[in-house]
């Protein structure tokens, strides 16, 4: 499989490392009435979608960035791959 990293070009998926869900991305806030209950639910009940997800891929053998992959788990396909940085500031993310 092949990722189109934003920056380097088109690049073998062997140079990453999938992590899981894009979700990911949104911790829980630790300080909520709910933070042990919502950090279970964020670290160990997940989704398992057949078709189009959003996925993070950590760049291990390169420039060791983080990227949200758009991709159809059923065909491989990939449709989009951004700079996960670039994901969190668009959506309010400061982190």
């Amino acid at each position: 499989m092949i990722i189109n990293h934003p920056l380097l070009g088109p690049r073998d998926a062997a140079e990453f490392v999938y992590l899981g869900d894009a979700s990911l991305i949104d911790r829980p806030d630790w300080q909520s009435d709910t933070a042990a209950d919502d950090f279970y639910e964020y670290q160990y009940l997940r989704d398992n979608p057949a078709g189009e997800t959003r996925e993070l891929w950590f760049h291990e053998q390169g420039d060791r960035s983080w990227l949200v992959v758009t991709r159809n788990t059923l065909t491989h396909e990939i449709t989009k791959v951004e700079l996960a940085r670039d994901v969190a500031l668009a959506a309010g993310r400061d982190r």
